[in-house]
């Protein structure tokens, strides 16, 4: 039998292989799908998001921090500025070690255990991946030693940076302010007022004085710059930059050398002294004593010396200009005559006889003047200061017809000037003592309490800067601008100058008969009154109040200036404008526990009067001349 023999079946090996060539066509089409699908969901769905990926991978923004503003004095004089610095910059994440770091590169730059100290604190307030300063102000020996070694140091290097500087040091120190590092309550005040982007890269911000209230000006635009950076983080090119814009200019209304003259008048005494121009409220000078170094402050102060300025018996960190509220004493008489006059309750020429004292009720009220002043009038009360005459104006005004008055030329308000840190001081009235206590039994207003204030004690508490506003009005006959320290803010690209317009608070509805009764007054105070000692041979007519305002109750003891403790003795004061006929200068001193006004502050005062009116740097009065004028206030 022949064997049975299975013969090729072509058409099913073809549909066989029609089916695999089917199912592996299917397969790739299927795998081309799926990358497809992919490639619409990568290139079109998410275009945007790996696009921003990838750009930020390749392009680095880096923030180009501005140059901060200048601060000139009326005349041009530098009083802030910048200067260039090289800093030694840690980036902590990026040593090996951050200790082991700090150690080897002090080997090659000095750093201090304070410079350990702030930058401790500084890795403390910022992220670890930020590059901080451990040293700044390098020198060129410095930078060349690390330079040559810095490969060693990864995460290490040195920058270019703008450094603030003050060249009038304390002497401006409560002007000017200063700047500091940012900590996280600006970061999050600026992020509250939309500023933050501003600030991106910037370190520094205005922390007081006219650095902080005028921070907005200062400061300037920050600029970007675009570069392309390879794997590694290194810069490539750059692809595009937008210039940061300066900080604009404050030009003050401050003479910088009149400034200078206050401070040093004050000698070792510690106090305040504002000047005003009368006629538009630009300031003249402002000082308040003892100051500081500003500078510490910039990066940081160390714990020791904040300790020492804050625990400081002399307390050089309270701005006495603005902040200090002070009795005004005798200085308050030509304002109180002056409503007596307004108010009809005295004639120029009205007198009263003074026996040396005032009683009401059981208590007796004294006069600095043993045996009284005898008969006085109105000019003989400001010439004299005769304290009875006012005890009895004070009784016949009444305590809130006085508080009406005086509301008037600003006392117990504050002024608006353009720094921060003003205090309201307290202008005693019948409501404010409603408000001010909480006891009933303490919120009454007893007659007897109206009669000291009508020397300028009691509760009267007033700023320095309320009393030079307040004269200046006066001066300017009843004309009130608000006292400002910038006189125009010039913009740094276009030089274009914005000027601070005075502003006009009001004009006070007095007479001028009433006015020229009291300057003339006030005039007979520099000429054979209480000033008369320190104006001896000035060149000028001037027109002056002496003040001394106690500083504790003599619970009828006799005051003896040599007898008491120098922090217990009496604020001394003076108020002044000349020339007399038409004033260009206010002025109002305040030396504490300087004694008598007529003593210590008054001659303060001649010297500041003596350089701007006639510009010359008056010599020290003799000390017999100043101690003649001792008989009152």
């Amino acid at each position: 039998m022949s064997k049975h023999v299975e013969l090729k079946n072509h058409q099913r090996e073809i549909f066989y292989f029609r089916l695999r060539l089917a199912i592996s066509i299917g397969f790739v089409l299927t795998l081309f799908g799926i990358l497809l699908v992919r490639f619409i969901y990568l290139q079109v769905v998410r275009h945007d998001y790996y696009q921003t990926l990838a750009e930020s991978n390749r392009i680095s923004v880096v923030p180009i921090v501005p140059n901060r503003g200048l601060i000139l004095d009326r005349n041009g004089v530098v009083m802030a500025h910048n200067y260039s610095g090289y800093t030694l910059e840690v980036t902590p994440n990026k040593t090996k070690g951050l200790e082991a770091t700090i150690d080897e590169l002090s080997t090659l730059v000095e750093i201090t255990p304070r410079d350990r100290k702030r930058f401790k604190k500084l890795l403390a307030e910022r992220r670890n991946f930020e590059t901080l300063m451990i040293r700044n102000k390098l020198t060129d020996e410095e930078v060349a030693r690390f330079a040559a070694q810095q490969y060693r140091f990864p995460g290490v290097e040195i920058k270019a940076r703008l450094f603030r500087d003050y060249p009038y040091g304390d002497k401006t120190a409560h002007l000017i302010g200063y700047i500091g590092r940012i900590n996280q309550t600006d970061v999050e005040q600026l992020e509250e007022n939309e500023q933050a982007a501003n600030y991106r890269g910037s370190d520094y911000i205005g922390k007081t004085g006219l650095e902080q209230s005028y921070e907005d000006e200062l400061h300037g635009t920050t600029g970007v710059e675009q570069v392309e950076v390879d794997s590694g983080g290194r810069a490539v090119r750059m692809l595009s930059r937008s210039s940061p814009v300066s900080g604009n200019t404050l030009v003050l209304s401050v003479d910088a050398k009149l400034q200078e003259i206050a401070f040093q008048a004050f000698g070792n005494y510690r106090g305040a002294l504002i000047a005003i121009d009368p006629s538009n409220g630009e300031v003249l000078a402002f000082v308040s004593k003892p100051g500081y170094d500003p500078s510490l402050f910039i990066d940081g102060i160390d714990l020791q010396t904040w300790d020492e300025l804050n625990n400081s018996p002399d307390k050089p960190m309270v701005n006495r200009a603005v902040n200090g509220a002070y009795p005004p004493g005798s200085t308050f008489k030509p304002y109180m005559a002056l409503g007596a006059l307004t108010l009809g309750k005295r004639r120029p020429e009205q007198t009263i006889f003074d026996p040396g004292y005032f009683t009401f009720g059981n208590h007796t009220f004294r006069d600095d003047k043993k045996g009284g002043h005898g008969s006085v009038d109105m000019y003989k009360s400001i010439v004299e200061s005769c304290d009875t005459y006012y005890y009895t104006l004070a009784n016949d005004m009444g305590i809130d017809n006085i508080s009406n008055f005086m509301r008037q030329f600003g006392f117990g308000q504050r002024t608006g000037i353009d720094i921060e840190g003003e205090s309201e001081g307290v202008l005693p009235s019948q409501e404010w003592k409603r408000k001010r206590f909480k006891k009933p039994e303490l919120q009454k207003w007893y007659a007897g309490e109206t009669i000291s204030i009508g020397i300028g004690q009691g509760y009267n508490a007033y700023t320095p800067i309320q009393l030079a506003q307040a004269v200046a009005t006066l001066a300017n006959n009843g004309v009130m601008y608000r006292p400002h320290l910038v006189r125009h803010i010039t913009d740094t690209r276009t030089g274009e100058k914005t000027l601070i317009e005075p502003k006009s608070l009001r004009t006070i509805p007095l007479r001028q008969e009433d006015i020229d009764v009291i300057k003339r007054a006030m005039i007979g105070v520099n000429k054979e009154g209480t000033g008369a000692a320190a104006f001896a041979g000035a060149g000028y007519v001037s027109a002056g109040k002496t003040g001394t305002a106690q500083v504790y109750s003599l619970k009828g003891e006799k005051y003896s200036e040599g007898h008491v403790k120098q922090e217990l003795r009496d604020h001394a004061l003076f108020i002044a404008f000349a020339p007399a006929d038409q004033p260009k200068i206010a002025l109002a001193v305040l030396v504490e526990n300087g004694g008598f006004g007529a003593a210590t502050a008054a001659p303060i005062a001649r010297k500041v009067l003596d350089y701007y009116l006639l510009g010359k740097v008056p010599q020290p009065l003799p000390d017999d001349a100043a101690k003649e004028g001792d008989g009152n206030d």
